[in-house]
Parts: C-alpha cells; sequence; structure tokens
C-alpha cells in the first residue's frame, strides 16, 4: 500500500519569519528602515495603481540601482541569511517529518510566499521544503534584473493547493493544473495552511472549504489580527507563532497526522473517516 502524503503548505513572512523577509538584510542593506522602505513603496503605489506586490519589486529594483548594488541572486540569497525566526522553527520540520513517519505518512512542506524566492533560497530553512513558491526576477546576462518572472499576490496563493494536489509544481505548467485527472497525488483532505493574516485569507478558505485544514498563527499580543478568521470560520485551528517541541500548533500537526493515518486503514478497507474540524 502507497503510503500516505500529508502536504503542509506555509506562509513565510509573520508566519515562520518574525517580519517580513526583506527586513532583515536587504532593506538594512540599503540604509533604510523597514518603516520608510514600506512607506515609500505604498506612496508609490497609490500614486501609480501599480498592484502592492509588483511595487516592491519596482522598489527593490530602483532602490539598488540608485545605490549602484548588484541586485543579482547569488546577492538576494545572501540577504536571506540573517532572517530570524519564531521559537522552534528551526528543528520543526524534523520533529513534524518524524512523527509522521512514526504513524506511516509522509509530509511535505511547501512553501508559498509573496516574498522573494531568491532571499528565501539562502535562509536556514531553505532546504526543508520540497518546493519554494515566491516572486522571482528575470535575469539578464549580466545577471542583474530586468522583469518580474513571476509575480504571487494573495489571491494568486490559491493556485498553489491545486498544483501541489496534483503534483503539477511547475508554476508555468497551466494545462497540468486545469487537467481532469482521475487520482490526485494528494487529496484535498491531506492538505494544511498555514499563515498569519489577511494576505492568507483566500487560500484558508479554498484549503478548509475543499476538506484540508487551515491554521492561522499570531504573534503575542497580536491574537486580535486574527480573531475574525476564528469567529468567521474561516480557519480550523488558531495557534501561537511557537513551533517549539510540545506547542499547540505541534499539537495541532499530531492530531492531523493520526486523523490522517485512520483515514487511510479505514480506506483501505473500504470505509470513510469524518473528518475532524
Amino acid at each position: 500500500m502507497k503510503k500516505p502524503i500529508l502536504a503542509i503548505m506555509y506562509d513565510f513572512d509573520s508566519t515562520l519569519a518574525k517580519s517580513d523577509m526583506q527586513n532583515f538584510g536587504f532593506i538594512p542593506a540599503l540604509g533604510m528602515t523597514p518603516e520608510q522602505f514600506w512607506g515609500e513603496t505604498a506612496k508609490w503605489s497609490e500614486k501609480t495603481g501599480v498592484e502592492r506586490t509588483l511595487s516592491f519589486l519596482y522598489m527593490m529594483q530602483k532602490k539598488t540601482k540608485e545605490l549602484g548594488i548588484p541586485m543579482t541572486k547569488e546577492w538576494l540569497r545572501k540577504m536571506g541569511e540573517p532572517i530570524e525566526f519564531f521559537p522552534g522553527v528551526l528543528t520543526w520540520f524534523q520533529r513534524i517529518n518524524q512523527y509522521g513517519e512514526e504513524h506511516g505518512i509522509k509530509v511535505e512542506h511547501y512553501l508559498v510566499s509573496s516574498g522573494n524566492k531568491e532571499i528565501v533560497e539562502g535562509c536556514k530553512i531553505a532546504k526543508e521544503f520540497k518546493v519554494i513558491y515566491g516572486c522571482e526576477f528575470l535575469y539578464d546576462k549580466e545577471g542583474l534584473p530586468v522583469w518580474p518572472k513571476l509575480v504571487i499576490n494573495f489571491t494568486q496563493k490559491t493556485q498553489y493547493f491545486f498544483r501541489i494536489s496534483k503534483g503539477v509544481w511547475d508554476a508555468t505548467d497551466d494545462v497540468g493544473v486545469n487537467e481532469k485527472m482521475p487520482e490526485r497525488r494528494i487529496p484535498y483532505s491531506n492538505i494544511v495552511y498555514i499563515g498569519d493574516g489577511m494576505t492568507d485569507i483566500p487560500a484558508m478558505i479554498v484549503v478548509k472549504n475543499n476538506g484540508g485544514r487551515s491554521i492561522a498563527v499570531f504573534q503575542d499580543g497580536k491574537e486580535d489580527k486574527i480573531s475574525d478568521l476564528v469567529t468567521e470560520g474561516r480557519v480550523n485551528w488558531a495557534c501561537k507563532a511557537d513551533y517549539s517541541k510540545n506547542s499547540e500548533i505541534e499539537k495541532v500537526l499530531q492530531l492531523i497526522i493520526q486523523g490522517v493515518e485512520i483515514n487511510s486503514k479505514l480506506a483501505s478497507h473500504g470505509k470513510t473517516f469524518p473528518t475532524i474540524d
């Protein structure tokens, strides 16, 4: 019998990392504060009508060019090295993978971020993800960015739920993601989404409404940021952004893994198991 797979989709900024990924290395390299960079980006977006994600990608190119900084892919990856994570994140993946193995479940981790893929690739946990989806630049022969290659805003995150379910990982494969498949690599019910707030709502709803599980994480003192997600039934759980051993979110994932295990065993006998809300 093929081992069941549980796919966990993660947002990055303020979900795994303590704030926006650009705040740790990239923005300080510009000699700016996060408030200055994001404030200027927001003003430019409002003035021009350019979508917010495209706006920060434009501002990244503009500022580095003005300062004479060659914003190569390699340089951006170095900007990921100082990223700070919430407690327990660095050992989280190993612990969840091990728990899955103990229950006969293969756990796969996927990152779906509106931040920079290049920056994520340089951080301490990049190797933990089966696939990293994020905004990317197209580079010229000198290795400098000339245009956004891939942009992911909060509504576009939803397509990756279907890509992951089907195993169509190439973000440019529009045919495969829309093809009808007799059997999916990962059932919708075996997908979890973990995010921190408003920009994750479309993905959280799509995952939850299709039988998967959505988890909202919050920082100390910021419970109100996700309170509406819980009361409005947009997520299954809300947990503190603490991924340490025996933390609340670890116990929730263990519960989900147990449910996948039981459902798999019953399915092998032609039975079904009611999902856990």
